[in-house]
C-alpha cells in the first residue's frame, strides 16, 4: 500500500468528514499550500478555485501571517479573555478602522473562534439590546452548525439540528434566476420581496422581532447577488420597525466582493456584522461580531451576556492582525474588482458553450455556476435538497484530474479564487472548468 493510500485508509477509518456520507470517501491528501495552489502527498498540484471554503483570501502561506503566528507562539500562546492583550486591542482597532462605521461612531468587536459562534452570539446580543426575542433569516442561507446558528440556517443542513430553540422565523429573499415572487425583472423582484418580508413581519409582530440576520450575498447556497436596491430597502424596513440588521459577512468579508466588507460594496450600514474565515485567511480559526458603538455601549454598565475560553485567543488575533495589515498594504480589499472582470468574461463564455450551465453569477472574486438539465425549463441538474451526489461527484473528480479543486452545494459550484490570483491562473481555472463540464455532459 502506498503512503497516500495508507493515509487515506487511516483517515476513512478514524476521521468523520463534515456533511458527507462516510462510506467510500476518497480525497487527495493535502500536505502543502503555496500561493493559489495546494499540493497532495503524491506531489500533484491543484489550483484552489474555492479559496478553501471561501476563506483563504490571501492565498496559502502568506509570509507575514506565517511569521506573525510563529512570533506569537514563541511569545505567548494563551491569555484568558478577561485579561487585556495588545494583539486583541490592535486587531479590534484595525477592524473599526475598516468598518462601515469608521467615519462615524466606530465599533467594538467581540471575538469568537468561528463564524457559527459569532452568529450564535449576535442573536444573544441582539436580544439583550432590544429586549425582543424573534429573529428572521432567509430560507436560502447557511449561518453555521452550532446550536443557534444551525437553526438560523434556512437550507437542509438545518434539519439535523431540529427541533431547535424557539423564536427563529424565515422568509424568502430575492433569487433573480429562480424568482420566488414570479417577478419579470430585478426591480419587480425587489419590490415583491420587500412586500413579502413586510407581510411576514405583520404576522410575526415587528415589535417582537429583535433582528433580521442575512448574508449580503448568499454564500454556499449559490452565490446569489441581490438585485439593486434590495439591501437598502431592507435597511429602511428594519429602521422603520426598530429591528436590528445583522450582516453575516463570514464569506463576504475581507475583500471578497471588492470592498473590505459587502456592506460597503453595496452602501448599506448594518447594526452588527459577523465575520470569520478571511480575517486570518483561515490560517487559524477566528471569528467575531463587530457592533456599532451606539449599541456596544449597552454593556458599559451591565455584564456582556456571553464569553468563550478562546475569545480573542492571542495566536488567532496575531494572525488576524497580520492578515488585515496585509490586505491593506497590498490593496487587496479592492483587487476583487479587477478579478471580477476576468471571472465574468470567462464564465459567460462557459455558459454560452455548455448546455448544463444555466446561470453564471457573482460579484468581485465570488462567483458560482448553477448547473441545469435544461436551460429553458431551468430544471436543476441536482434537485435542491435532493439526492444526486453521483453527478456532482463526477464533476469535481473531473476538475481534480485537470488540477483544480473547489466545492459547491447541490447544483451550484463555487468559482472564488484567492484575492492574489493572477489572470493566467484564472484562465487555467476556466480551461479546467471547460474540460470538466464537457466530460460531465458526456455522461448525461
Amino acid at each position: 500500500m502506498s503512503a497516500t493510500a495508507e493515509i487515506q485508509a487511516k483517515h476513512a477509518k478514524y476521521v468523520l468528514t463534515p456533511w458527507l456520507a462516510q462510506g467510500g470517501l476518497a480525497a487527495p491528501v493535502i500536505v502543502r499550500g503555496e500561493g493559489r495552489h495546494v499540493f497532495d502527498a503524491d506531489g500533484t498540484k491543484y489550483l484552489d478555485l474555492g479559496s478553501g471554503l471561501i476563506a483563504v483570501n490571501l492565498g496559502h502561506g502568506h509570509p507575514s501571517v506565517v511569521k506573525a503566528i510563529q512570533e506569537q507562539a514563541a511569545a505567548l500562546c494563551y491569555a484568558a479573555p478577561g485579561l487585556f492583550n495588545e494583539q486583541r486591542a490592535e486587531l479590534a482597532a484595525e477592524l473599526s478602522d475598516i468598518s462601515p462605521w469608521a467615519r462615524g461612531e466606530g465599533c467594538r468587536t467581540f471575538f469568537t473562534t468561528t463564524g457559527a459562534e459569532a452568529n450564535d452570539d449576535a442573536v444573544r446580543l441582539a436580544r439583550s439590546i432590544t429586549g425582543r426575542t424573534k429573529i428572521l433569516t432567509a430560507y436560502r442561507s447557511f449561518h453555521g452548525s452550532t446550536g443557534t446558528s444551525i437553526m438560523l440556517t434556512g437550507e437542509d443542513r438545518r434539519f439535523g439540528g431540529e427541533p431547535g430553540g424557539p423564536g427563529i422565523m424565515r422568509f424568502f429573499a430575492p433569487y433573480p434566476y429562480r424568482s420566488p415572487f414570479w417577478a419579470k425583472d430585478n426591480e419587480e423582484e425587489t419590490v415583491r420581496a420587500i412586500e413579502h418580508l413586510e407581510r411576514t413581519l405583520v404576522h410575526e409582530d415587528p415589535k417582537r422581532v429583535a433582528a433580521i440576520l442575512i448574508e449580503p450575498v448568499v454564500g454556499s447556497n449559490g452565490v446569489i447577488v441581490y438585485p439593486d436596491g434590495y439591501l437598502k430597502a431592507l435597511r429602511e424596513l428594519t429602521e422603520k420597525h426598530g429591528i436590528l440588521l445583522i450582516f453575516d459577512e463570514v464569506m463576504t468579508g475581507f475583500g471578497r466582493t471588492g470592498a473590505a466588507f459587502a456592506s460597503q460594496k453595496f452602501g448599506v450600514v448594518p447594526d452588527m456584522m459577523t465575520f470569520a474565515k478571511g480575517v486570518t485567511s483561515a490560517y487559524i480559526p477566528l471569528g467575531g461580531i463587530m457592533i456599532r458603538e451606539k449599541l456596544a455601549g449597552t454593556w458599559d454598565q451591565k455584564a456582556l451576556p456571553s464569553g468563550h475560553t478562546y475569545s480573542g485567543h492571542p495566536m488567532c488575533v496575531a494572525a488576524g492582525l497580520a492578515a488585515v495589515r496585509a490586505y491593506k498594504e497590498e490593496n487587496l480589499f479592492t483587487r476583487a474588482n479587477e478579478i471580477e472582470g476576468w471571472l465574468k468574461s470567462g464564465l459567460a463564455t462557459l455558459a454560452e458553450k455548455h448546455r448544463t450551465v444555466g446561470d453564471a453569477r457573482g460579484v468581485g472574486a465570488f462567483f458560482a455556476l448553477e448547473l441545469v438539465k435544461d436551460k429553458k425549463t431551468k430544471e436543476p441538474l441536482v434537485a435542491w435538497q435532493g439526492d444526486g451526489p453521483g453527478v456532482m461527484k463526477t464533476f469535481y473528480a473531473e476538475l481534480r484530474k485537470r488540477g483544480v479543486i473547489t466545492f459547491g452545494k447541490f447544483n451550484c459550484t463555487m468559482v472564488a479564487p484567492p484575492l492574489t490570483v493572477t489572470k493566467a491562473e484564472v484562465d487555467e481555472g476556466m480551461v479546467a472548468l471547460d474540460g470538466a463540464l464537457t466530460a460531465l455532459e458526456a455522461t448525461l
